[in-house]
């Protein structure tokens, strides 16, 4: 894997022809934290991503793990295109529906929450998936992983791990995905696909990007072979948006 502080920083976003940007949330626009209700978020971030859609032409997503409706608690309800819960549930930026996946079978969503209950974890359920946090018991990470990849394969789900974190969700539910559909809206038509992200679970949506044309730039210091380019902090981030 190629370390990513060796790879360079990208090209200035204003020199590069008809951007399109798909954009990571946690550990990307915002510092990651240690519970996932705890993140700081400056009270305009989302009017200044919506501004950027516009500028754009609508050529912003936000490709988040989280739930949609859990995102826009910190951004509001903005007019861009969403993709929340790895992919699982993609939005336009008038709000309607391009893919919106069932919910976790009961069964599913009981057995997380006991799992975390007995273990003194987070368990973060959503619409489309849940997630077990481990970032305050760090030791457990290969029992926890072991438990979620089990639960999975029991109920044909798909287990996805990121930065002390793994996540339920049903096949398909990738970022990859979710940049694949989008690119097939009108606003992203003849563009250049641009995947920032911090995390193993935005590998996919660099690749996608790559696929289509465009390149990924890596945020922090995890190992990638899908990023191009490469930005140190979530200031940097917001330095090269020109948030």
């Amino acid at each position: 894997m190629l370390q990513r502080s060796t790879l360079p920083a990208p090209t200035p976003l204003l020199g590069i022809e008809r951007p399109a940007l798909f954009l990571d949330f946690d550990g990307t626009l915002v510092d990651i934290a240690s519970n996932p209700d705890a993140i700081s978020v400056a009270d305009d971030l989302g009017q200044k991503l919506e501004s950027l859609s516009r500028r754009l032409e609508g050529r912003l997503a936000v490709v988040t793990g989280r739930g949609i409706d859990n995102l826009e608690q910190f951004l509001g309800s903005r007019a861009m295109f969403r993709a929340g819960s790895h992919g699982a549930h993609v939005l336009t930026a008038e709000g309607a529906v391009l893919r919106q996946a069932q919910a976790l079978p009961d069964e599913v969503t009981a057995r997380l929450s006991s799992f975390a209950r007995d273990h003194n974890l987070l368990y973060e359920r959503k619409a489309h998936g849940g997630a077990l946090h481990y970032r305050t018991k760090p030791e457990l990470e290969e029992q926890v992983r072991g438990f979620a990849n089990d639960l999975a394969q029991a109920h044909d789900l798909s287990a996805k791990s990121g930065k002390c974190v793994v996540e339920l969700v049903w096949p398909g539910a990738d970022k990859g995905g979710a940049v694949h559909l989008l690119m097939q809206q009108a606003e992203f038509s003849s563009c250049t696909p641009i995947f920032v992200g911090d995390d193993v679970t935005d590998d996919d949506g660099m690749a996608a990007a790559v696929e289509h044309g465009g390149f990924g730039i890596a945020v922090g210091e995890r190992p990638s072979n899908n990023a191009s380019y490469h930005l140190d902090t979530v200031k940097d981030v917001h330095t090269w948006l020109n948030l």
